[in-house]
């Protein structure tokens, strides 16, 4: 007969194991999820456009972003951390990115939303490098899951301009 020291370890081990099996199907199963966010911005008013003393330019927008996020909860979703970026060039960077907004959606229920603000973050370009420059409008998302790896994607909405002049 097998004592109890060796009973209960292979009780034990056969529980892990159930589990990390459990887990590791769980996070595959999430995989077979498609998601298709849609996601809307409009810039409602540039507030300010100003340079600053220090010679840098700042901008501060009021915007509109309204988004459905649902279909990226699933039941292995935990939260979905969300935020909005201004993506432009220079001719020193190909690639300038400010968060001007962000979030966090603990639930499906709070995943379709219409929000009305001024960039929560400031809009700063060290440089003289925004007149009338052109920009991209990204969303950009990182699903969190409760087992497994994260998950990250992006909206971009393009046709944004700044003005001229300083305001």
């Amino acid at each position: 007969m097998h004592s109890f020291g060796y009973r209960a370890n292979a009780l034990i081990t056969l529980g892990v194991t159930v589990l990390a099996l459990m887990c590791a199907m769980a996070s595959l199963s999430d995989n077979l999820n498609f998601p298709t966010p849609s996601a809307q911005v409009q810039v409602l008013n540039v507030n300010w456009f100003q340079k600053q003393r220090n010679g840098n330019e700042e901008v501060s927008l009021t915007l509109n972003i309204s988004a459905d996020l649902q279909s990226m909860f699933t039941w292995n979703t935990k939260q979905v951390f969300v935020f909005l970026a201004a993506e432009y060039e220079t001719p020193k960077n190909s690639l300038n990115q400010v968060s001007l907004w962000d979030g966090i959606i603990p639930s499906k229920e709070h995943a379709k939303f219409l929000i009305h603000t001024t960039n929560k973050y400031r809009f700063i370009d060290q440089g003289s490098n925004l007149q009338g420059k052109e920009f991209n409008l990204t969303l950009h998302w990182h699903v969190m899951p409760k087992t497994g790896k994260m998950f990250a994607d992006k909206i971009v909405m393009t046709g944004y301009r700044l003005p001229e002049e300083y305001r």
